[in-house]
């Protein structure tokens, strides 16, 4: 990490010699909470929880992002790579379905060692990589053999709205490279049979790719759902998810993120997914928007 590239920002900073990179982080992971998760996907959560491990720090700092205690990086604890080897093995013990890397991208070099190391000491369960998706291939082949379920977000097929929201109008290009090679490692969707480590029905290989509707933006969903469809057709689950939450720093340069999505916006995408013939998905029912969707970063674990 002399010359940061793990990301396609390639920003080129000297993050071993403590320089901050684009992500606000330094040489050193970060993280700001380790604990069950019940929030994700049913083959992901099951009735145990998600491991879930949230980084401190992020490649794209979307200005809706509901977790900017951490995604600018003014939440986080320092810890080695064994150490988060330990907390890998940690939550396995509390019955966790897998290990789910939240924003992992700008500390993938720590989290290969990780899992390795982890793996080493007994942990079988599956290995989530929990993504924006802006992510570049060569890192992500780093990877190769140690993830086992990627669950990437598609946020935009705009590069308008990609450069708007994110500051990266490069984000739709690299979100499809990024989700090809997850598919290409991953190959076919295998689901836990119950005889193993973990619940009947948990993923324990595959590729999840989620899409969050945003206020006057059916449009660009309805592209990212035709792309995805039309690129993998059932290879591969989209979630849909209606949980966009206004938070406190939009501002006035922002009106039109000010709301939440209504029913209708919502019940059209879900429509449109299901006129194109998507039958391997998720969808979000009631009031899912609420802010307890948005957990405790208080260094839980770490």
């Amino acid at each position: 990490m002399s010359g940061c590239n793990l990301c396609p920002r390639s920003c080129g900073a000297d993050r071993e010699a403590g320089r901050r990179g684009y992500c606000g982080e330094r040489g050193t992971i970060r993280a700001a909470r380790a604990a069950l998760h019940m929030w994700e996907e049913p083959c992901i959560s099951g009735t145990r929880g998600s491991g879930a491990i949230f980084f401190s720090g992020c490649p794209l700092r979307c200005v809706y992002c509901q977790n900017r205690d951490i995604a600018d990086g003014r939440v986080g604890k320092e810890i080695s790579a064994d150490r988060l080897a330990e907390i890998m093995l940690e939550l396995q013990a509390q019955g966790a379905n897998n290990i789910n890397l939240v924003t992992p991208t700008h500390f993938a070099l720590h989290i290969a060692k990780a899992i390795d190391a982890a793996r080493v000491r007994g942990l079988a369960v599956p290995i989530v990589y929990n993504t924006s998706a802006y992510e570049s291939p060569e890192t992500l082949r780093r990877l190769d053999g140690l993830v086992d379920v990627y669950l990437p977000d598609m946020k935009y097929f705009s590069e308008e709205r990609a450069a708007r929201y994110s500051n990266a109008p490069d984000y739709p290009a690299a979100a499809k490279s990024a989700i090809a090679e997850m598919v290409w490692q991953t190959g076919n969707t295998v689901f836990a049979d119950g005889n193993g480590a973990v619940e009947e029905g948990i993923m324990l290989r595959g590729v999840i790719v989620r899409h969050l509707l945003l206020p006057d933006g059916l449009e660009d969903s309805k592209a990212v759902v035709r792309y995805l469809y039309e690129t993998y057709g059932d290879s591969v689950y989209i979630s849909i998810m209606n949980q966009y939450t206004p938070m406190p720093q939009i501002g006035a340069e922002f009106p039109e993120l000010a709301r939440k999505v209504t029913e209708k916006e919502y019940e059209s995408l879900v429509d449109y997914a299901v006129l194109l013939g998507i039958e391997n998905g998720f969808i979000q029912e009631g009031e899912t928007a609420l802010e307890s969707f948005i957990p405790d970063f208080d260094m839980r674990g770490i």
